[in-house]
């Protein structure tokens, strides 16, 4: 049986290939959605709430490639 994944690219093999300053560029602009999120909850003006928990795997996952990018040049 063939995993449904291997047919489907995963978000962060999508990111592995990008520079660290295009995922530094992509975690600012999912920080900078966050903090409007965050203040139309305060008005109760948010649709889809589950867009916080999406954008906040966003930033996880850039961050977790781009430190795994760091760290092999550190070990250097």
């Amino acid at each position: 049986m063939s995993s449904p994944r291997k047919d489907k690219p995963t978000a962060a093999t999508a990111l592995r290939p990008l520079a660290p300053a295009e995922l530094q560029k992509r975690i600012r602009e999912a920080r900078e959605e966050l903090l409007s999120l965050r203040l139309k909850k305060a008005t109760g003006a948010v649709e889809n709430s589950s867009r916080f928990r999406a954008l906040r795997r966003d930033v996880a996952r850039c961050m977790t490639i781009l430190s795994g990018k760091s760290a092999p040049a550190k070990k250097k």
